[in-house]
């Protein structure tokens, strides 16, 4: 299984996360790829506590649903919903320079796999607790739906 904690899994993303242009056109979604880069950045800062979210989660989701999310060969829909504090359009991080917010989140990327090791990790907003493998599998999935969603 994938996950930011492998360095080619890492390098794979980043990559990925390069060839990203602004002008990259969605296949699902209602994000564009600016706001997709500055989702993805969010959410690392969601990942590493740095970012405060709020919970939005109930027992179907901190079991079933988050097995079925990390572990299962199935690949996450398009159309779930995110918190708020990650969603561009209400209070995620507002778009502005597209060079610079791409080097802003390849920079977070980089700093949330870099936590490997770390032993206090938040609990995701949907989720809940989540161990550090369970964090790094999830920020891989999460980043790889995104860019899939931008032909990445």
């Amino acid at each position: 299984m994938k996950t930011l904690a492998r360095h080619q899994d890492r390098d794979e993303i980043l990559r990925r996360l390069r060839g990203v242009r602004a002008d990259s056109t969605a296949r699902w979604g209602r994000m564009n790829a600016h706001q997709m880069i500055c989702h993805v950045g969010d959410t690392c800062r969601m990942g590493s506590g740095e970012r405060q979210v709020s919970r939005a989660t109930g027992l179907a989701q901190q079991t079933v649903i988050k097995w079925i999310a990390l572990y299962s060969p199935l690949r996450w829909p398009p159309g779930v919903p995110t918190v708020p504090e990650t969603d561009q359009e209400s209070g995620g991080t507002r778009p502005g320079d597209f060079d610079v917010d791409l080097a802003r989140a390849i920079a977070l990327v980089e700093a949330f796999a870099a936590r490997a090791g770390v032993r206090a990790w938040p609990d995701h907003p949907i989720f809940g607790p989540m161990s550090e493998a369970a964090w790094m599998r999830w920020a891989y999935l999460h980043a790889d739906h995104h860019l899939r969603q931008f032909g990445q």
